[in-house]
């Protein structure tokens, strides 16, 4: 009668909801509680910042509304848990800081797009999580680490890096902290976390979503995305997010039918379609560190995308492939636009009390605060002093963006898909998986679990990830991206969803015992 907050899917939940089997506020209550007993008590994750002062309230006129007129759609009830660079309004009594103090308690103008989205389909928010400061954009700081925030940490292996940026989002998620959540990307920020976390990620196609109301790094990177225990979850989600925003002019080229993204749930996606192996560097040990376990479970996933009836070409490479690694282009179009389109947002902000309002105020709040904002090991602010010397967009800033479309999508993803005759590529979620999507702009699908790869040895020699921070370790998960061309996310959740069907991989292994939750919904009936 009572899912198991562990692994319930938003399916599973709607039906205890419409049966009358428990509440939304029953819900609300349950996840608290969850979050309460592992956040800050116990293992400590640190997955999230703040929860919501008035979901439960939110969560009762809901519970009202379904009794008046039932429910709106997939979403209604239904707790939600945001990146914390995504704006919530001030009323409701949440800061939106992106994990640094110098956006503690300033005031935005409105909800995110997506957060407006959110609410209008019924879904809770629930929270706030915790993120590498600034999107990871700050300098050399270990990743799930922020000022406000502290260290999150993995919760398949104690004190196991959880990656990033969306850190908090993958692992409150991976431990049903909340239903599904929120994250952000502009390279590698949901499709890692993902695949680090055992949960499922859709970074989708730039412009797909809005970014509105998103502390920002760039326009041309950028991206929002789901993250859920299944792919039919993020597929619902995703469903909903998706959409034209005037506010946001990249989401203005997109097509104009956002797909239902549930109708492409087919266990047998991958029949008779052509998935390429990108094998050339995106393979090679000594570029991405890619390690024995991953690379061997990866080659029993192409053996299963095989049974479902694909065809595999391998090798199918990127033509770019030896230029990405070494290219600074990336790096000068996210440095110049951070520094211009930061400053955009914080002139959009009705209130800063902490006064900064420019990348050289960020910098010297940082140097003013250093028991809030450089604490022994996370010292490094280099991304923000290299921001803050950049000229704007002059030639080199335009040579360096067409250059990246060109690595990426010209001589990179396109070229390989239409060279080969493909339907995607494929490969393990970590190295250098997530950067020719970035710098093309294009979709990725990746998790451990929707299209799960698989678990670290028990005897693998555990590494040094942060100050506070170990990978590899034990048990802790890695994940399959499924890659593919501009607005294919509807093709590709098809493959995923067929990998998990029949693979399952998340279900193989849970988080270590102290990680788990045990409040349930039982638990909570009744209460007050």
């Amino acid at each position: 009668m009572y899912p198991d907050l562990y692994e319930a899917s938003i399916a599973e939940l709607q039906a205890g909801l419409e049966a009358g089997h428990f509440s939304s506020t029953d819900l609300v209550k349950a996840y608290f509680a969850r979050i309460e007993q592992v956040n800050l008590q116990g293992p400590s994750l640190r997955a999230i910042l703040e929860t919501n002062p008035i979901a439960l309230s939110r969560a009762a006129k809901l519970d009202a509304e379904r009794q008046e007129k039932g429910p709106r759609g997939a979403l209604h009830g239904i707790p939600v848990l945001l990146k914390d660079n995504i704006a919530t309004a001030a009323s409701e009594g949440m800061d939106t800081t992106a994990g640094t103090f110098a956006l503690q308690h300033s005031i935005v103008p409105d909800d995110a797009e997506i957060v407006k989205r959110l609410r209008a389909a019924g879904a809770i928010i629930l929270g706030k999580t915790n993120l590498s400061e600034l999107a990871h954009y700050r300098g050399k700081c270990a990743s799930g680490w922020s000022g406000v925030g502290g260290q999150t940490t993995n919760a398949y292996y104690p004190g196991a890096d959880p990656s990033g940026s969306s850190s908090g989002s993958a692992v409150a998620v991976s431990i049903g902290l909340a239903a599904f959540a929120i994250g952000t990307e502009t390279d590698g920020s949901i499709i890692s976390p993902a695949g680090r976390n055992n949960v499922v990620g859709i970074k989708p196609t730039v412009g797909l979503t809005s970014r509105a109301g998103v502390v920002p790094i760039s326009s041309y990177q950028d991206t929002v995305g789901p993250m859920a225990r299944c792919v039919a979850d993020a597929a619902v989600v995703l469903s909903v997010i998706a959409g034209k925003d005037p506010n946001d002019s990249g989401t203005l080229s997109r097509p104009e039918v956002v797909p239902d993204f549930t109708t492409a749930l087919n266990p047998r996606a991958l029949e008779g379609k052509r998935i390429g192996v990108p094998r050339r560097v995106f393979l090679d040990d000594d570029q991405n560190h890619s390690r024995s376990d991953v690379l061997a479970s990866f080659e029993t996933a192409l053996n299963i995308i095989r049974d479902l009836g694909a065809t595999v070409v391998d090798p199918a490479d990127l033509p770019s492939a030896e230029e990405i690694k070494p290219s600074n282009n990336e790096t000068i179009v996210l440095d110049v636009d951070f520094k211009i389109e930061l400053e955009n947002y914080l002139s959009s902000l009705v209130s800063i009390p902490s006064g900064v309002r420019n990348m050289a105020d960020l910098i010297k709040f940082n140097d003013n605060n250093p028991d809030l904002e450089k604490p022994e090991g996370f010292e490094d602010q280099s991304i923000l002093i290299r921001s803050e010397a950049t000229q704007g967009h002059d030639s080199v800033f335009s040579t360096a963006l067409a250059a990246n479309r060109d690595l990426g999508a010209t001589r990179g993803i396109d070229a390989a898909l239409q060279e080969h005759n493909l339907d995607a590529l494929v490969l393990p979620s970590d190295g250098l998986t997530s950067t020719p999507p970035a710098i093309a702009g294009y979709p990725v699908i990746s998790d451990c679990t929707l299209v799960p790869l698989g678990f670290f040895r028990e005897d693998v020699a555990i590494g040094t990830a942060g100050p506070r921070t170990v990978y590899p370790a034990p048990g802790v998960p890695f994940g399959l991206s499924f890659l593919g061309t501009a607005f294919s996310e509807f093709d590709l959740v098809g493959f995923a969803y067929a990998y998990e069907s029949k693979t399952k991989t998340r279900q193989l292994r849970r988080a270590f015992p102290a990680a788990v939750p045990t409040t349930q919904l039982e638990n909570v009936l009744g209460s007050t």
